[in-house]
């Protein structure tokens, strides 16, 4: 007998596979939790019916929600990272030497236990001296500071739920606010080919709370449509022009060229933007 798990990403289209074994399935005070062992993707960190992260592709994602904010700043030393529980933003987080503290602001500590348990190649670093983890709400944590931070990281869920507000345009306004002069906002914002609603209604919303917004992609075979994409919003630097004096050479998606080509915006991504 095969044992299927499937993802309705669209209420017409999914991500199906077979799977080897449930490793883990329960429900916590905010969502439904399930780590599964699929034959294609590896080990698959699941809430809610969704995808998070798979061990076969996390990678890419991880490395270009930090790589991308991280080289374009000149000296990161603070970073807040909202959600990720996973641990696999924090890894890449921390292969920088500039950076003194890393906060984890994650509400659902089961996500961390699960993570720490079955993924610890994505989690591993969470345990790093450098990094904190508060368990707690992230939206409140954001409204608690003030020029603080050198880059907020929102490595957030879809908008359902409790993460619906950190698509909103009071909390771009609260990381503005928590940023220092010269910091720098990422948000992942989701796929252009099946939530192009949500592109036109956020990229203005950070483009409203800061000097500059850009909006940047990447390929990611799990996540709906396998077209993925990021949001910056920037006080000071431009990312075509990065300020960044160190490169991780340990990356498997990223790279400089990389960096600047993910700018590069196919006409109906442009047009989502404009």
């Amino acid at each position: 007998m095969e044992l299927w798990y499937t993802e309705k990403q669209t209420p017409n289209a999914g991500l199906t596979c077979t799977v080897k074994k449930t490793l883990l399935r329960c429900q916590t005070k905010y969502q439904e939790l399930a780590v599964v062992d699929t034959f294609q993707f590896g080990r698959m960190l699941v809430l809610d019916g969704m995808v998070q992260t798979t061990a076969m592709d996390e990678f890419v994602y991880h490395e270009m929600i930090v790589h991308v904010p991280m080289f374009t700043h000149p000296s990161p030393r603070n970073v807040v990272v909202i959600g990720g529980g996973d641990g696999g933003t924090v890894r890449e987080i921390c292969k920088y030497p500039s950076v003194e503290r890393v906060v984890l602001v994650e509400i659902d500590a089961q996500v961390v236990e699960a993570a720490r348990r079955f993924l610890p190649e994505l989690s591993y670093c969470l345990d790093d001296p450098r990094v904190e983890i508060h368990y707690t709400d992230g939206i409140e944590y954001i409204h608690s500071l003030d020029e603080f931070c050198d880059l907020i990281i929102v490595d957030s869920t879809e908008p359902v739920g409790p993460a619906i507000g950190l698509f909103d345009a009071p909390f771009y306004r609260a990381v503005f606010k928590a940023l220092k002069k010269d910091g720098i906002l990422v948000a992942q914002t989701e796929s252009p080919f099946y939530n192009a609603e949500l592109i036109r209604s956020v990229f203005p919303r950070i483009k409203g709370a800061f000097p500059a917004a850009y909006l940047y992609l990447a390929s990611v075979p799990t996540y709906p449509s396998g077209l993925w994409s990021f949001t910056m919003g920037s006080k000071r630097y431009d990312p075509l022009s990065p300020q960044g004096t160190f490169s991780p050479g340990n990356t498997r998606y990223y790279r400089p060229e990389v960096h600047r080509a993910s700018f590069v915006l196919p006409r109906f991504v442009q047009e989502l933007i404009e």
